[in-house]
């Protein structure tokens, strides 16, 4: 290594304690975006990065207006033109951390144990913004940056990012840049490192079915009068077959078949059926398309899935009812191909075909994202590879995250740059749930990792 390389590494280790502090202040904000009562927390936040990033050395710091939560842009573009300019991705804003009762401790009240922090947006993904932070402050300890760096960091990734696309195609000339770094991602196991190469896409729709105009009394109704329930249930249950296929009309139409190669590569992760029931706590696996395996079906094939359902009364002890409405809230988590608006098309068709003239019914709440893939041959992924090959000392892994980021296709759209996935979160550390936490120690080779990549590039 470099003797400036060599310093920024060493400035990393001296300040982990500053690092720290650092991401325990982050996490006390509130900051849920989902929450209207939180958009002062939101905007104390974004304030609060805006700080930050004065103080790694960052120039032309703003706050920018969406039309929702605001967006902080930085940048340090001294380089060069023949250097590669990187838009750092991030957002500030975090899951809503119900149920409370479930927290050992305040969700916004970190804490340290077992050295992990525990804290809502420890992991996800505030730590990883410090950890980008802490890795261009600790290069700029030892000289100039070797590339160009732009900042974006959002206060809407968790209710969809519904503002980010319009600001983007507005600021073009801002962000210009050769690739995106997208921390938001994570590795396989505190010492099995990992590069993420695709996200899913996801669809998300909600089917109200309509019947009597009040709740009956279900001894003098029933059997005469269709119930809401019973038939969202009969329709939701007709979107699977027997074997676990999805039945909407056109689901696979464009579905990209996994190569022979791919599959056999999948095979290799230490991510078996045990691995699956350890993590979810699940008596068994047996979700999805029975021809695929659990981590196949997890990461990368698609799926359709009930979030939420509702009917009638569901209080204590029982009331007898043929309810007036039913609702379930449902969500499809896409591959590379699929489109958003042909799977909605599908789902209006099947509900169409199927549906009973006994109810009305209507969609609602209908949005989605197209699933993205990087190449894992470009110069930026192997950078990174080489980065964690040197931190972990051995060669990292690549897999497909299940998840989605949706906002990752639509800045290759609309910039032409791909997005390096990144990020040192644990599958076992609880993001949207309570007692989230982030593993100090993979974070600090974390920081390390990010010094090196950017080295190498």
């Amino acid at each position: 290594m470099t003797n400036q390389r060599n310093n920024a590494i060493e400035f990393s280790h001296q300040n982990r304690q500053k690092f720290l502090d650092k991401l325990i202040d982050y996490v006390k904000f509130p900051t849920v975006s989902a929450d209207s009562s939180h958009k002062p927390d939101m905007r104390e936040a974004a304030k609060w990065t805006t700080e930050r990033l004065q103080e790694i050395g960052m120039e032309n710091i703003r706050i920018y207006e969406t039309g929702g939560h605001p967006l902080v842009y930085a940048d340090h573009l001294h380089a060069g033109s023949d250097k590669p300019t990187v838009v750092i991705y991030g957002h500030y804003d975090v899951q809503p951390p119900d149920p409370l009762e479930l927290w050992k401790t305040g969700p916004f009240e970190p804490e340290i144990r077992d050295n992990k922090l525990y804290g809502r947006g420890a992991s996800d993904m505030k730590g990883q913004i410090i950890a980008s932070m802490a890795a261009v402050e600790s290069i700029l300890s030892a000289g100039e940056l070797p590339i160009n760096i732009k900042w974006m960091i959002e206060g809407e990734e968790e209710i969809g990012s519904a503002n980010l696309p319009n600001f983007i195609e507005n600021n073009k000339e801002l962000y210009t840049c050769d690739f995106v770094l997208n921390p938001d991602g994570g590795i396989l196991g505190e010492d099995i490192p990992a590069i993420p190469y695709a996200l899913r896409g996801i669809v998300g729709f909600e089917i109200v079915l309509k019947g009597p105009a009040q709740d009956l009394h279900s001894g003098v109704f029933g059997g005469a009068i269709l119930n809401p329930a019973n038939e969202l249930a009969r329709l939701v249950a007709g979107m699977h077959d027997e074997n676990g296929r999805i039945t909407l009309p056109g689901f696979y139409d464009q579905v990209q078949e996994l190569s022979t190669e791919e599959r056999e590569e999948m095979a290799k992760l230490p991510m078996d059926e045990a691995y699956f029931k350890k993590l979810s706590g699940a008596p068994e696996i047996v979700g999805g398309e029975k021809d695929y395996t659990p981590v196949e079906r997890a990461s990368a094939r698609p799926t359709l899935d009930v979030n939420g359902i509702f009917s009638g009364y569901t209080g204590e002890g029982m009331k007898t009812v043929l309810p007036t409405y039913a609702t379930a809230k449902i969500t499809c988590r896409l591959v590379p191909n699929q489109e958003p608006k042909a799977i909605l098309a599908g789902i209006e068709k099947y509900i169409k075909e199927n549906v009973s003239p006994g109810v009305t019914w209507e969609m609602g709440s209908k949005d989605g994202a197209p699933a993205s893939i990087t190449p894992i041959d470009s110069k930026e992924v192997g950078a990174l590879f080489d980065a964690l090959k040197l931190v972990w000392g051995k060669e990292p892994n690549f897999f497909r995250i299940g998840g989605s980021v949706p906002i990752v296709a639509e800045m290759e759209r609309i910039l032409g740059a791909v997005s390096v996935l990144t990020g040192f979160g644990l599958p076992d550390d609880n993001i949207h749930s309570p007692n989230e936490k982030l593993s100090l120690e993979t974070w600090y080779r974390g920081i390390d990792t990010l010094i090196h990549f950017l080295y190498n590039l």
